[in-house]
């Protein structure tokens, strides 16, 4: 029997830094499975469009599809605007089997790209006592999404940072700069930013302007496309693919 179409569900944007981060992630992940067929669509900007794509599997004859939203938390586009998109193409397409994949985040793959782009960054872990960390999201209005933030934040404390703070690039408070500054009136000696967000863009670039205009001494890149998020979209694909109770045997 094949597998199912792994759709990975992308908000796309005019910045063509993001589609190509994506498509690279995705190359990635056909990389790690050899054979498991990976569409790309987007929400919009981007072309090809979400029912594009669902119009040409069906076409050619795919019959079941995991759609996989390429978001971090569970917010509006992951809680309606990817359903009702997916809503309608079940109407029009009767034929495909679609079913929606749950969000990257949480997730210790996700810590894990963290880390690695923090190292990366020149983040060394015998700094980390005498270190704040600022984990600067795209932001959300909804509260779910912001609460997860906070709380992947306080487990972050944990790991060795002297200090841990949330950060958000729109619809939340507080901002880059503001965390990173108030970290250093708590008498942090150094301060390292890192994004929570999976590629480049307009909000990715204005978390990169706060820490810059504040200070912070290590800068971190986006998560990208590290092994261990591509891991991390076929983890999630084979949780939407196998029924509960049940066990993976390919």
């Amino acid at each position: 029997m094949s597998h199912p179409v792994l759709l990975v569900i992308a908000h796309g944007s005019r910045d063509p830094r993001h589609a190509a981060t994506v498509h690279a992630l995705t190359e990635r992940v056909r990389a790690q499975r050899p054979g498991l067929r990976v569409e790309t669509g987007f929400l919009e900007f981007n072309a090809p469009s979400v029912p594009r794509v669902l119009e040409r599997l069906a076409a050619e004859g795919a019959d079941e599809i995991i759609a996989l939203p390429l978001l971090l938390t569970r917010a509006f586009h992951a809680k309606t605007d990817i359903p009702s998109v997916l809503r309608e193409a079940r109407a029009r397409l009767p034929r495909l089997h679609i079913r929606q994949a749950d969000v990257l985040g949480p997730s210790s793959l996700l810590n894990a790209t963290l880390d690695r782009r923090l190292r990366e960054a020149g983040a060394r872990p015998g700094d980390l006592p005498r270190t704040g960390l600022v984990l600067a999201s795209a932001g959300s209005t909804d509260p779910e999404a912001i609460a997860v933030i906070a709380e992947i934040a306080r487990e972050l404390r944990h790991t060795g940072w002297c200090a841990v703070r949330p950060a958000f690039a729109s619809a939340a408070l507080p901002r880059t700069e503001d965390a990173v500054r108030a970290l250093r009136a708590e008498g942090v000696d150094r301060v390292a930013v890192a994004p929570y967000v999976i590629a480049p863009g307009r909000l990715p670039d204005r978390i990169a302007a706060g820490a810059e205009a504040a200070g912070a001494d290590v800068l971190a890149d986006v998560l990208g496309p590290a092994p261990e998020l591509a891991r991390l979209l076929l983890d999630r694909y084979d949780e939407a693919r196998v029924p509960v109770g049940a066990s993976l045997s390919a």
